[in-house]
């Protein structure tokens, strides 16, 4: 299933001023996260090409948003994640009803910007965002564990 992709974000409204793979810094953000925290797929640990493109990203080499475009074809899809990834993609950024994803993105790092797409794809802003997702991850862990 497909979650998120550039041209669902590029298309329509979008700034003309800026370029198609700012549609994308976003997904970027959040897979990078994913591979720091070691919640990627099957599908980038099937080779030894695989991990080192993971691997660039983990070190910086590349960032996130780079990966999204020549590993994923700029589509970010439950394939992308192991199971783990997949349960906190669906509550966190794919869920209608509780995704808190674009809120935590706009509010950390878009806030004084003409728009979530006028936001650099910076290392220094993933950081910030990575501190969110974060707690995010950590509080979501934590109501799982709990017995009610």
């Amino acid at each position: 299933m497909t979650i998120d992709r550039i041209d669902w974000h590029s298309g329509g409204d979008y700034p003309e001023d800026l370029p198609h793979e700012n549609g994308g810094t976003h997904i970027g953000f959040y897979i990078s996260w994913i591979l720091n925290n070691y919640l990627h797929g099957e599908l980038h640990r099937e080779s030894e090409t695989d991990l080192k493109h993971v691997k660039k990203v983990i070190n910086r080499e590349i960032t996130g948003l780079d990966f999204l475009i020549s590993q994923c074809d700029e589509k970010f899809w439950d394939e992308d994640m192991n199971e783990e990834g997949n349960a906190f993609t669906e509550f966190y950024y794919s869920n209608e009803k509780t995704s808190r994803f674009y809120d935590d993105y706009s509010n950390t790092l878009a806030q004084k910007l003409e728009s979530i797409y006028h936001v650099e794809n910076t290392w220094n802003n993933y950081d910030k965002l990575a501190k969110v997702i974060d707690k995010r991850y950590s509080d979501w862990k934590n109501n799982m564990n709990k017995k009610w």
